[in-house]
């Protein structure tokens, strides 16, 4: 299958842990934002799974919009995001995702909440592998996921990075 290329930029982002983040964009959107500590191999992966053949090509000028808006949220003077997104996964996936998309900035819900509102009440922790699994976090804020009993649970950018994003939208925990 022949796809179109995969733009990408490598970025330092204030608010996150020291290390370059990999932003990544189809010619639909944003499809991929790793952590420091997944690297450029966390973008080859998604690439080989989703759209396998197609070639990544760093490209920072047109990601510009991508990783500014970013920027804007982690420093306090973004609360929403206007970016096109290609989110691939399952159907069931994107279900969750698109559930998360739907919790206001300063918000938060539990695992058992975002199941129930996503329509699998009784799916609870397929829930929470589909939330971790998401490719963009932060833009799919996965990060306002928690227990039921109100504390921070499963983050693949790590409890301290979650804790940190919640702060950052007025949630103390």
């Amino acid at each position: 299958m022949n796809h179109p290329a995969l733009r990408f930029a490598s970025c330092e982002l204030k608010g996150i842990q020291a290390g370059p983040v990999f932003v990544m964009a189809t010619d639909q959107g944003l499809c991929r934002i790793t952590w420091p500590d997944e690297g450029y191999a966390a973008l080859a992966k998604w690439r080989d799974r989703h759209m396998p053949g197609a070639a990544i090509v760093e490209d920072l000028e047109s990601l510009r919009t991508y990783v500014q808006q970013l920027e804007e949220y982690l420093s306090g003077a973004r609360s929403e995001f206007a970016l096109g997104l290609d989110l691939r996964g399952t159907p069931f996936q994107l279900q969750v995702w698109k559930t998360l998309q739907a919790i206001p900035h300063g918000s938060t819900i539990s695992y058992t909440e975002l199941a129930l509102r996503a329509g699998s009440p009784h799916a609870v922790r397929a829930v929470g592998a589909a939330n971790g699994s998401n490719p963009v976090p932060i833009v799919v804020p996965c990060h306002r996921a928690i227990g039921k009993n109100g504390k921070l649970t499963g983050f693949r950018g790590g409890l301290e990075l979650k804790d940190r994003l919640l702060r950052l939208e007025g949630v103390a925990l």
